[in-house]
């Protein structure tokens, strides 16, 4: 066994993204990819003499042998001790909480989310810091900066590891610890959570389905819903990750989980539905007849949050991404704390959640957290309505229903409009700032034009600015319609467009979400003139 040092040279296009590299499989699976990506991952950490780095992934194609490439690479630039998850398995969630828990120096997740998976579908490798949270820009410019250089990288040539016994082995002097993936994160959600009062809710005939979507939320929704909490045996479905998410896109919502929101819709719907996507940072919440909006969802939880015993003591602060709703806005106001406005990517809350500025946050692509670990966390918003449902014993449309009829309803939708021609979207985005300076004061389909800008973020704790994160439309009676091109896919680009109306009257609360919003869509169409430059006539997906 030795270190070898193999000479290689730059790929193009190893950019990270707000969610780390993702590319087609077939990119990560050519000769030298993956490896000059973990160079210099490896070369921005610098020395790692005596560091304890965390590794897991979301069992996805390619999953088993990116993560033995990079224990050899790891093992070859020194690092001290490796924590991997059982079978290469770690949800991201489940990773942040590792490195916080065992002091880790950091962490490499391998997913692309909620991407779809297989030979032909997406991988995606991000690099996590010591907080347990994404890497800021300043961490993943230097990477970049290094794929452009690169012209050797440094691997062992020892045998395998087996990855599918828990214990510790030695590569090149370097320690892998293969651990249980669930047990520490399970450890954290019953410290969070009131499990006594979540499995008496069962015991009393409730009766639940959780979509794991073949993804990795299966084996930790089975551990801790089945098993520590007692639901009855096929409570989750979908619970066996598999390397192509058997042939679905893993990603929660009423689009791709039609399944359990028809059961939902049926007459034997159960108590209540849940999902998670492909690596477990997403949910999704249904009850019989409603699927709860990610906005809403976060909204709800902030309301009520004192019902779960790890937020008894109240929260500091609220946070949401730009383009999702303001429906936490208003809860912020009536409990009188902050609710900061910041762009989409997980890594902006961590910095208020480190500064103990606030302690929920989410954003609307299904995406819920909090203070505990620095990454969204989807069962962890499935163990949190378990745990309102169990102490109030309120069924989820009641506790949406009152909570539309206290704050008032936003009708809220995404509009996605996948795999454009990236420069059609670009000059689409480019035509739309140009008007902005001239919108402000306009009336568009009986809207009012308070505020057209292009969001730009001061980060309260740091100072640091991002700008250009996304056009807003504010109207006067607080209306919006956000554009946004997304960074989360791997062909040609993703137009996302966001359209909000608030809705105070609890008479109106009970309209068809699109027929709701269908004043803005026009409006949205008119000024951005999408399906003129992109020549689509319809959204991909609406959620």
């Amino acid at each position: 066994m030795t270190i070898q040092t193999v000479a290689t040279t730059p790929f193009a296009g190893q950019r990270p993204g707000t969610s780390g590299l993702r590319k087609k499989v077939t990119e990560f699976q050519q000769p030298g990819y993956l490896e000059n990506f973990v160079e210099a991952i490896f070369l921005t950490l610098g020395d790692c003499s005596g560091r304890t780095l965390v590794l897991g992934g979301d069992g996805r194609y390619f999953n088993r042998d990116a993560i033995q490439t990079i224990l050899h690479m790891a093992a070859a630039h020194g690092v001290a001790r490796m924590l991997v998850g059982r079978g290469g398995i770690l949800s991201t969630p489940a990773v942040s909480c590792v490195i916080r828990k065992h002091g880790a120096f950091g962490g490499i997740v391998l997913s692309a989310s909620h991407n779809p998976g297989g030979p032909d579908g997406d991988f995606g490798i991000k690099y996590n810091i010591e907080n347990g949270g994404p890497a800021p820009e300043k961490v993943t410019e230097a990477i970049f900066a290094h794929t452009q250089t690169l012209s050797a990288y440094r691997i062992s040539d020892a045998p395998p590891v087996n990855l599918d016994e828990i214990g510790t082995t030695s590569l090149e002097g370097m320690q892998v610890e293969v651990i249980d993936p669930v047990a520490d994160y399970a450890e954290l959600m019953g410290r969070l959570f009131d499990f006594d009062a979540i499995r008496a809710l069962f015991k009393r005939g409730f009766t639940m389905k959780f979509d794991g979507m073949s993804a990795v939320s299966g084996p930790y929704a089975r551990a801790i819903i089945e098993g520590v909490l007692g639901a009855p045996a096929g409570t989750v479905i979908n619970g066996e990750p598999l390397e192509d998410f058997g042939g679905h896109h893993p990603d929660p919502n009423p689009v791709n989980a039609a399944e359990l929101v028809a059961l939902m819709n049926g007459p034997d719907a159960p108590d209540f539905g849940a999902a998670s996507d492909g690596d477990g940072d997403r949910n999704m919440i249904v009850g019989r007849g409603i699927a709860v909006t990610p906005s809403d969802s976060l909204a709800i939880i902030a309301a009520n949050a004192t019902l779960a015993p790890g937020y008894a003591a109240g929260i500091k602060g609220i946070a949401r991404s730009m383009p999702t709703s303001t429906a936490a806005d208003r809860v912020a106001e009536a409990l009188g704390i902050s609710c900061f406005e910041t762009p989409t990517g997980w890594k902006y809350f961590g910095n208020l959640m480190d500064a103990g500025m606030v302690t929920l946050c989410g954003e609307e692509s299904y995406g819920t957290g909090s203070s505990h670990v620095r990454e969204k966390d989807g069962l962890w918003a499935v163990l949190f309505w378990l745990n309102l449902l169990a102490v109030t014993g309120k069924p989820v449309e009641q506790f949406v229903a009152e909570h539309w009829a206290r704050f008032g309803r936003n009708y809220y939708s995404r509009h996605d409009y996948e795999a454009v021609d990236a420069t059609a979207a670009d000059a689409m985005m480019a035509a739309l700032c140009a008007k902005l300076p001239k919108l402000a004061g306009q009336t568009l389909g009986g809207y009012r034009v308070a505020l057209a800008d292009d969001f730009v973020y001061t980060d309260p704790v740091d100072g640091s600015v991002a700008s250009k994160q996304g056009v807003r439309i504010v109207m006067s009676d607080g209306s919006r319609i956000v554009f946004r091109l997304s960074g989360t896919g791997t062909e040609g680009a993703t137009i996302r467009v966001y359209l909000e109306r608030y809705e105070a009257d609890p008479a109106r609360h009970h309209l068809e979400t699109q027929q709701a919003l269908s004043g803005l869509v026009a409006i949205a169409d008119g000024v951005s003139e999408l399906r003129q430059r992109t020549g689509r006539q319809r959204p991909s997906v609406i959620t």
